[in-house]
């Protein structure tokens, strides 16, 4: 019995694999992201009212921004898919 050996893949062939692998799993997922999302809005709102205002995550919102961003992308794919 002959092993073949498996071809390296490219960098496009993994991302291009990746985002497939990623696409079937949201299809049957379509409220995770905007969740995931809202979620992080809330956290934000506990660290701010929680951490001091010299804390860069306070200062910046920065968890805020993340989840205003993973709230629309999660809603932009759910219509896409």
């Amino acid at each position: 019995m002959e092993f073949k050996r498996k071809e390296p893949q490219t960098f496009l062939e993994r991302i291009s694999k990746l985002v497939d692998n990623a696409s079937e799993y949201f299809a049957h997922r379509k409220g995770l992201l905007p969740m995931l999302g809202m979620l992080l809005i809330l956290l934000n709102f506990l660290l701010v009212s929680l951490l001091p205002a010299e804390t860069f995550i306070v200062r910046t919102h920065l968890v805020l921004h993340l989840g205003l961003l993973v709230a629309i992308f999660g809603m932009l794919l759910a219509r896409a898919l």
